[in-house]
């Protein structure tokens, strides 16, 4: 047996194999409490893209000194972003604390 066409043949299989891969990336978004409408639509927009290119969104909601008394309000905005983005994405991740930022992920919803 050739070993030079053994290997040759083994290095095609891991190309052809690489090729039919999908590669996901998490991309994060960061809010605020206050976050205005104006801004949040924005950011829904740039989520939209990122879902439509078939990557994860992690969705973060960050407390500042005292917005941390602001949690009910954060996690209805959390809530809303999830409403208004289920047309295309899910939520992977249900918002959850994580010191003093909130996370929530969103994955694209499968066809």
């Amino acid at each position: 047996m050739d070993y030079g066409r053994y290997k040759y043949e083994q290095d095609k299989k891991r190309q052809e194999a690489k090729k039919k891969q999908s590669i996901t990336q998490v991309k994060e978004i960061k809010v605020r409490p206050k976050t205005g409408d104006h801004d949040l639509q924005t950011k829904m927009g740039h989520i939209r893209k990122f879902i439509g290119n078939n990557d994860k969104v992690k969705v973060t909601m960050i407390f500042r000194g005292r917005e941390i008394t602001l949690t009910d309000q954060a996690r209805v905005l959390l809530q809303r972003i999830a409403e208004e983005l289920s047309d295309v994405a899910m939520v992977e991740k249900a918002p959850k604390f994580e010191g003093r930022t909130m996370v929530m992920f969103l994955a694209p919803k499968a066809s």
